[in-house]
């Protein structure tokens, strides 16, 4: 009697912790014991990208990673020898979401050569029913003031970014910007403040705030993009200003507050020498930065170009430094592919490939900049790029690159490099001492690059 009451009970227990289970199969909950919502998602590949998504499409989760190896061999460098090399230029993991019809979020690192930087950390809202095409966004990320810029570094034409761009566009701070859409124009503004990047600049900041209790600075920044014919998927055409008001940041070291410093490396991440360089400028009041774009395409031609100038305001009644720059390109699809103009971002996108192999892509840039005004001598340099693109599949890509760099007797990098040879024939470093003609003095070289790039 007992043995068959304690296996009724047994049964009994068996048979409500069943049941317990099967109700409860349906029910989850997150590390904080809270009981959470549960959609089922769906994953597949889009051209080669891998993405969750739920059946009506409200939420969407992809990865967005790149890898780009670069090697570079230097011609002609007699005054100051430069190193061949190799580096891996990025590698960058992204994780970008739809988290309903209006937010999005996205965080983004570099760990290229293993140094960790943050690159975009951005919360956005889209309205939808109200002001349908503007959006507002907060976090770390690019200003929008020039389209080479602000272009992602997937799809540039090259291996860098022009002199002037690298030099005057401003690239991530944390700030808040709004962006509208219209059917034949853009325009997005916002304000900003310091750069975030790595520990180095983070240690900056706190010692300016802790030591000086420095505010930190900020730039407003604004873009008007006229786009007269609209989603047109054959032609196009780009034309923008824009402008930034800047002011002294605390992404400094405490004793390089106040001050610019305006500097570039020459179309090279693997040549470390900045030749061209003017070194601090005491007494920065404010800056302001202005940028004209004109660029468009046509099937598989397309063009480029931004002219920015810089104008640097000091205390103490000294005289409005006046710096700048431009470059113009021009790319052609060699088999049939065409351009592709991104009208929500206003800049180029990856293009179609005109065959199922892929395609490939003639480039030519000219780029000029100046670092020469009143008493500042930072150096002038033009270029000249040609280059071969290789589009295999949807996710490879291999670049080769040409260039031809032409500095003046200026481009010293803050006096520390040769810049000619003096009556004797020795060298100098002093532009004064130089005994060559105009145009003829200065570190010119070449070089062959050579890029292979991979996104998933």
């Amino acid at each position: 009697m007992k043995k068959t009451l304690f296996m009724s009970g047994l049964a009994f227990f068996f048979l409500l912790a069943n049941a317990q289970t099967t109700e409860n199969t349906d029910v989850r909950y997150d590390q904080y014991g809270k009981k959470v919502d549960r959609t089922p998602l769906s994953a597949e590949m889009r051209n080669g990208v891998l993405v969750f998504e739920t059946p009506n499409q409200d939420y969407k989760l992809w990865y967005d990673i790149r890898v780009q190896t670069d090697g570079q061999f230097f011609f002609n460098d007699d005054l100051n020898p430069i190193g061949n090399g190799m580096t891996i230029r990025r590698a960058r993991f992204a994780v970008k979401a739809n988290l309903t019809k209006n937010w999005y979020g996205e965080i983004d690192l570099n760990v290229s050569n293993g140094a960790l930087e943050l690159e975009d950390a951005i919360i956005q809202y889209n309205f939808t029913n109200f002001m349908e095409g503007l959006s507002m966004r907060v976090g770390n990320f690019k200003e929008q003031f020039s389209m080479s810029q602000t272009s992602s570094s997937r799809y540039l034409n090259f291996m860098e970014r022009s002199m002037v761009v690298n030099t005057f566009a401003p690239s991530r701070h944390i700030g808040w910007d709004a962006t509208y859409n219209a059917p034949r124009f853009l325009v997005a503004g916002g304000v900003f403040f310091q750069e975030i990047k790595d520990l180095e600049i983070l240690t900056y900041v706190e010692d300016n705030n802790k030591d000086f209790g420095r505010d930190q600075g900020y730039s407003l920044t604004g873009k008007f993009v006229l786009q007269p014919f609209g989603e047109n998927k054959d032609y196009g055409l780009h034309a923008a200003y824009g402008y930034s008001y800047r002011t002294p940041k605390t992404d400094v070291a405490p004793g390089e507050y106040g001050m610019a410093r305006y500097s570039t490396r020459s179309l090279s991440s693997i040549n470390r020498k900045k030749y061209l360089d003017t070194d601090l400028i005491t007494k920065m009041k404010s800056e302001t930065r202005s940028n004209i774009e004109i660029a468009g395409f046509y099937k598989g031609l397309g063009f480029q170009s931004e002219i920015i100038n810089n104008k640097t305001y000091r205390n103490d009644n000294l005289a409005t430094l006046n710096f700048g720059g431009f470059y113009a390109q021009a790319t052609y699809l060699l088999f049939g592919g065409s351009q592709v103009y991104d009208k929500a971002q206003g800049e180029f996108n990856q293009p179609d490939k005109g065959k199922k192999w892929g395609d490939m892509e003639l480039t030519f840039r000219y780029d000029y900049i100046n670092l020469n005004d009143k008493d500042i001598m930072g150096g002038s340099a033009e270029g000249y790029t040609a280059g071969l693109n290789f589009y295999a599949t949807k996710n490879f890509k291999m670049q080769l690159n040409y260039s031809i760099l032409n500095h003046d007797r200026y481009a010293s990098g803050k006096g520390k490099l040769y810049v000619g040879r003096d009556i004797e024939g020795n060298l100098t470093k002093n532009p004064s001492k130089v005994a060559n003609a105009n145009g003829k003095a200065g570190n010119d070289f070449s070089s062959i690059g050579i890029r292979c790039e991979i996104d998933f």
